[in-house]
């Protein structure tokens, strides 16, 4: 679960627009007690599954069952199980828990079976139990991450029927650290380069 290090660096990236009202509210729990929804929507590395596991952390200190996927993780899962009986037991596990997240929805691509079981998924905790999505992808365009699926539209009705949708906008903060080190190792190698360069007494 997300830990001092997570928390401290959700701060440290904090995106360059976001509604930290609506954050606050999140982290107050009351949209697990209205069994209402959460979708953290940005470009990658903006902090969206930092923000998600701070969210699921504080619902699991509170006495909250909890359960973390990513959605290639869950769904991958599923599709394996050929036995009908085993996949109606899994489905109920992944909705038993009083908080889900799925993480990174819209990084793969995924084929109607993989978009009927999320649709399965949310239609048994809808109204029922909270269920936290991370994407990257805007709503308009989860025709792309499910080509095909005549269920999208039905999908992401039912998602957001009782959802907080937060917007998040800023720059990678993977690409930034990268370009930090990189930057840094530079100045390294020039400094090193001097010093060699400097006469012996």
């Amino acid at each position: 679960m997300a830990g001092n290090h997570e928390h401290a660096r959700s701060h440290r990236i904090w995106p360059r627009r976001i509604d930290r009202t609506a954050i606050e509210e999140l982290m107050t729990l009351s949209f697990v007690k209205e069994a209402a929804n959460i979708v953290f929507i940005g470009p990658n590395g903006v902090g969206k599954s930092t923000l998600a596991l701070n969210v699921a952390y504080q619902a699991l200190v509170a006495g909250h069952s909890v359960l973390l996927r990513t959605a290639s993780e869950m769904l991958g899962e599923l599709a394996a199980i050929d036995s009908d009986s085993m996949l109606r037991r899994k489905l109920q596990y992944y909705a038993a828990p009083d908080v889900l997240v799925i993480d990174e929805v819209g990084y793969l691509s995924y084929s109607n079976r993989h978009a009927d079981l999320l649709f399965d998924l949310i239609s048994r905790r809808y109204e029922k139990r909270s269920t936290i999505v991370t994407t990257n992808k805007p709503f308009a365009q989860w025709s792309e991450v499910f080509p095909n699926a005549a269920c999208v539209v039905s999908l992401v009705d039912r998602l957001l029927h009782h959802c907080e949708v937060i917007a998040i906008e800023g720059d990678s903060y993977r690409f930034k650290e990268a370009t930090e080190r990189s930057k840094a190792q530079r100045q390294q190698r020039t400094s090193h380069a001097a010093d060699e360069k400097e006469p012996t007494a």
